[in-house]
């Protein structure tokens, strides 16, 4: 199984942080700290506007 990286970009600051396809927690903006990924148990449920698969 090939796991992938993601662009993520936060609707309310603008900041672009790289999160992993398949994080184990919630993920927030490392700026202004709103969530932008929720934890499944698999792939993340991103909720940021903008997303960028990184190869």
């Amino acid at each position: 199984m090939v796991s992938k990286f993601l662009k993520i970009k936060c609707e309310k600051c603008k900041n672009e942080q790289i999160i992993f396809e398949k994080a184990n927690k919630d993920v927030n903006c490392l700026v202004c700290n709103t969530p932008l990924a929720k934890s499944t148990g698999g792939k993340v449920r991103v909720d940021a506007k903008s997303m960028k698969v990184l190869e």
